[in-house]
């Protein structure tokens, strides 16, 4: 097994080397072949001059991605993954926020049987109002929707067995939703209490705006973990509920015309009716489409509706990666 530790950065030179000497202190005990990957996300502070500078000193531990301009950081997780070769993938934020030394112990998780432990920020040392309770409130949305129930969403220190996090590409804020990804593919998910430090050099990347995005993306995950293979059952029921509604405003307009002798076009609940009908139907036919589409997608990459954790063939198991 060999633990690739993937670190975006972005305008964090003056945390770089402590940063490094804090991983290399807490995993320089541990007996299994490691790597780091810094990927500098367009940084304009010299953290790219420094991460250079690490690679040359440190080659056997320190690989760099540099990208050509500010992505964001799920990019630059994504581009650290692409380019790790490592069993386990560890993501960690580079501001000294969270601790290196909690890694062990994560690894230790993954070595129990677990696919993802993702961390836990019971003691965070950030501002409230600003940070820890729109947190609070996002984490606890981002659980009933994905049905993956995490405390902490938004610690960036997690740990996940490379085959859970391959098959899916990331895109906007949707790093912090990889653990509901990953229980699509049956992952065992353990969450578990890290450190936390406030923030000593350079300037926070977050803010309430960001809370608005990864709500906004929420939308996204729910469609993708709940009705990406079977999306008619998303537009064909809403098409029902409305094609219900209709037949029920136009049952209530024949009642009243055949009871008390109303016109049925003079009442605007008629002209509601045909919309209703009208937009039900659209709505189950944009589902047979996205049924298409959704066929169209797993029979051209070739992905299976099934994933495979192991496979015993005569006597011997053999481990499977990915959608293999």
């Amino acid at each position: 097994m060999k633990i690739s530790i993937i670190i975006p950065v972005f305008n964090e030179a003056e945390n770089l080397l402590f940063l490094h000497q804090a991983i290399h202190k807490a995993m320089e005990p541990i007996k299994i072949p490691w790597q780091i990957i810094y990927v500098d996300d367009g940084s304009s502070d010299g953290s790219g001059q420094t991460l250079a500078e690490l690679a040359k000193a440190d080659p056997e531990y320190v690989g760099v991605v540099e990208l050509r301009r500010n992505f964001g950081q799920t990019a630059a997780i994504a581009a650290g993954i692409d380019n790790a070769d490592g069993d386990v993938i560890v993501l960690l934020d580079a501001d000294l926020q969270n601790d290196p030394a909690d890694i062990p112990m994560m690894i230790g998780k993954i070595e129990e049987g677990f696919d993802v432990v993702s961390g836990w920020r019971v003691n965070r040392q950030d501002k409230f109002f600003s940070r820890r309770l729109p947190s609070r409130i996002a984490n606890r949305l981002i659980s009933i929707v994905t049905g993956v129930r995490l405390h902490d969403y938004g610690c960036s220190l997690k740990a996940y067995r490379r085959e859970v996090i391959t098959g899916f590409r990331l895109y906007g804020e949707m790093h912090r939703f990889i653990p509901a990804y990953a229980s699509l593919v049956g992952s065992r998910i353990i969450e578990v209490p890290v450190n936390h430090y406030a923030r000593m050099y350079g300037k926070t990347k977050y803010g309430l705006g960001r809370t608005i995005k990864v709500i906004l993306d929420l939308f996204t995950v729910k469609f993708l973990t709940s009705f990406v293979h079977k999306p008619i059952y998303l537009f064909g029921g809403v098409g029902a509920l409305l094609i219900g509604l209709s037949m029920a405003v136009l049952s209530f307009l024949l009642f009243n015309r055949i009871v008390f002798n109303e016109h049925m076009i003079r009442s605007p609940l008629l002209l509601m009716s045909m919309m209703l009908f009208i937009m039900g139907f659209q709505s189950i036919l944009m589902g047979l489409i996205a049924e298409l589409l959704a066929r169209t997608y797993h029979e051209s990459q070739h992905k299976p509706t099934y994933t495979i954790r192991r496979v015993i063939m005569d006597g011997h198991e053999t481990m499977r990666r990915g959608y293999d």
